[in-house]
């Protein structure tokens, strides 16, 4: 241990977690281990101050070891999301088909996470789907029974959809009664953000016409956030997401008052942690009215 790393004298809980932030940001992730030897406590001690760390949105879990809350700054392309996280995806989506009913407009927002509700989707009569999502459209496409809109818009390639005002505009002229809303980051001090602000108008767009909106993300998401602020996560009647999210943030979430569904099987939770809750479990006390 050098002597900038390791206090010369103990220090108290705030101050050891300070530090801790201190070295992540040097190192980005760091074991368990690594953090007992460089901040001289025990384990247990460690895993505590990282609990903390995660309840206040500034650090995040990870298997053996804990990494700080990061900013994105570039999306995936759909090629690579297509092969990211699906057990996460496809546990998920069940989830969150069973708010599904027959007769119903539903919004599907781009991203392969709102695509594995399609097959759940199409198990239901006289549903309308509105997506900005090319490949969603397509996979609708043979299906007579289903009533598609797409919003149209400015194409962006790497993802498949459309973004912008125009698709925006037409969000703004129907009435959803449910908005499914995708993100590749999260986190409980930023809401739901993105580092493209040509998707911020469209989702905004999505929430404003719908009297439900359910935000859907893997827990590998969780604890990064980009640019272009969506939304606060007490805008959302739910969140959707998998196991794999650790205790403390389902805590944070649960204190913050955002309901939290996790869906069993899909995510590998933070070592020494159970998976539960279960399928179909919920926590929190629902969201907190928009102030």
């Amino acid at each position: 241990m050098s002597s900038e790393e390791t206090p010369e004298t103990p220090l108290i809980p705030d101050q050891r977690r300070e530090l801790l932030i201190r070295l992540l940001r040097g190192h980005e992730v760091l074991s368990v281990h690594q953090l007992t030897e460089m901040l001289g406590v025990s384990h247990m001690t460690v895993r505590r101050d990282i609990a903390a760390l995660e309840r206040q949105g500034r650090a995040v879990s990870v298997p053996g070891g804990v990494r700080i809350a990061g900013q994105l700054h570039h999306e995936p392309s759909f090629v690579d999301k297509s092969t990211m996280d699906q057990p996460a995806k496809l546990a998920i989506a069940a989830l969150a088909a069973g708010l599904l009913q027959d007769d119903t407009t539903v919004y599907l927002d781009a991203g392969t996470t709102c695509q594995a509700l399609v097959p759940h989707l199409v198990r239901h009569q006289g549903m309308t789907v509105v997506t900005n999502d090319f490949t969603t459209a397509n996979a609708l496409m043979g299906n007579p029974d289903v009533e598609v809109i797409h919003t149209g818009g400015r194409i962006e390639h790497a993802n498949r959809s459309t973004v912008g005002r125009l698709a925006a505009q037409t969000l703004g002229h129907l009435a959803l009664d449910i908005a499914y809303i995708s993100t590749s980051s999260w986190d409980l001090q930023h809401g739901v953000t993105t580092p493209s602000p040509a998707k911020v108008e469209v989702k905004q767009a999505a929430m404003a016409s719908a009297s439900r909106s359910v935000l859907l993300t893997g827990s590998a998401k969780y604890g990064t956030f980009g640019m272009y602020r969506v939304a606060g996560l007490d805008r959302f009647d739910s969140v959707v997401t998998d196991s794999g999210l650790s205790r403390a943030a389902r805590e944070a979430l649960r204190r913050q008052g955002v309901e939290t569904r996790v869906a069993s099987g899909g995510g590998a939770a933070p070592d020494g942690e159970s998976a539960e809750p279960g399928d179909g479990e919920a926590s929190g006390s629902g969201p907190v009215p928009a102030g």
